[in-house]
């Protein structure tokens, strides 16, 4: 199971400082939507050059322009970049396609799916590498009304899923039962007031 941990902050400084005491733990570093819109690019430039043997995902939730933006995610250093399932097939097939062209991997974004069974079908014909299973930040629902949907998602592709989504010490339990291929943890981390416990504490709890 891969441990992704997401920098969604605005201050880059100390996303990298807290990347740095928590990166022995995590598979892939994210760099979050937040990053990227306050510092652009350049955030994705700074991890690089401080993790250079690291896997970085961008967060980049592309709709639109999908072979610009791929180039340019890639070029400032990153392995993965995400794309949105609400967007066109065209799209999501232009980013998969540029991406591979650069042997670089793409995350689908099931958070505006029309359909999670149908997206999750034909993530791979569209050359998805992982589809990435949560709800909205702001969502009310509990953490665990996702395990309600999970099978319209893991039923319809052999594609790796990653969960996320306001994932606690009391819910992991749970979320483990569901046997996702990967997990992506932000704030609970990077809030914490000793990030590396947090993390290592999850870090066990999915690989012990």
């Amino acid at each position: 199971m891969k441990l992704q941990i997401a920098f969604d902050m605005t201050d880059l400084d100390k996303a990298i400082s807290i990347a740095a005491a928590v990166a022995s733990y995590a598979s892939i570093i994210e760099i979050g939507s937040l990053l990227l819109l306050k510092h652009g690019v350049q955030s994705i430039t700074a991890f690089r050059q401080a993790f250079p043997e690291k896997t970085l995902l961008a967060d980049a939730k592309i709709v639109d322009r999908g072979k610009h933006v791929v180039n340019m995610l890639v070029q400032a250093g990153a392995d993965w970049v995400t794309v949105m399932a609400g967007t066109s097939k065209d799209v999501i097939h232009s980013v998969s396609s540029t991406a591979h062209e650069l042997n670089k991997s793409v995350m689908l974004d099931l958070i505006d799916a029309c359909s999670l069974g149908q997206s999750a079908l034909e993530a791979k014909s569209l050359g998805i590498n992982a589809l990435l299973f949560h709800q909205p930040y702001e969502h009310k629902e509990e953490p665990l009304a996702i395990a309600d949907k999970w099978e319209m998602v893991r039923g319809n592709t052999k594609l790796p899923i990653f969960i996320s989504g306001k994932i606690t010490k009391e819910s992991i339990e749970k979320i483990k039962q569901l046997n996702p291929d990967g997990l992506v943890l932000g704030r609970i981390i990077t809030d914490a007031q000793d990030p590396v416990k947090e993390a290592q504490f999850f870090y066990d709890a999915f690989n012990e």
